[in-house]
């Protein structure tokens, strides 16, 4: 990753940025959430949720929680429990679009994986929307299509998952 990009924990401060990269990426799919769901994502598990920042600016985040295995958040309402699971599942990965290409989600993924395992989690989880299921597969995530995926990702979402280690 290079020097001018720096990943620090989500903080109070950030949600504005949030909102408006989640809206940017996801909107024109109807898969953005809004703020009230984006924050109760983050509310359970704020230790696993990230922030891009370059020259102090939010450029990218990742929303993750702890979460039943093989199971995932509706986004069609707000989180409304915490639970306990060795599973983190990444809800939610944008980067600002400016720096898509670069290697800038795998450094991101990276450090993900790497402050994953030192909190204990052993497994990744995610879903996949739009063909990213494709370079998931490359970072070693195994597609589970007997995973029921709410509606509300869009027809082409997969599950997946990976160990942490």
């Amino acid at each position: 990753m290079s020097e001018d990009l720096r990943i620090r924990r989500l903080d109070d401060g950030d949600w504005d940025a949030v909102v408006a990269l989640e809206h940017a990426a996801y909107a024109a799919d109807g898969l953005s959430e809004g703020r009230e769901a984006l924050k109760s994502r983050a509310l359970g598990s704020p230790e696993t949720c990230f922030v891009l920042e370059r020259h102090g600016a939010v450029h990218g985040y990742l929303l993750s929680l702890p979460y039943p295995p093989l199971r995932c958040p509706d986004l069609a309402r707000p989180e409304e429990t915490a639970y306990e699971s060795a599973n983190l599942h990444v809800h939610d990965l944008v980067i600002a679009e400016e720096l898509r290409g670069r290697d800038v989600a795998l450094g991101f993924m990276r450090h993900f994986r790497e402050q994953a395992s030192e909190q204990g989690y052993e497994r990744i989880s995610m879903v996949a929307v739009r063909g990213a299921d494709i370079l998931l597969r490359l970072l070693g995530y195994r597609a589970h299509r007997e995973v029921p995926v709410p509606a509300c990702y869009g027809r082409r979402a997969v599950y997946m998952s990976m160990p942490v280690s």
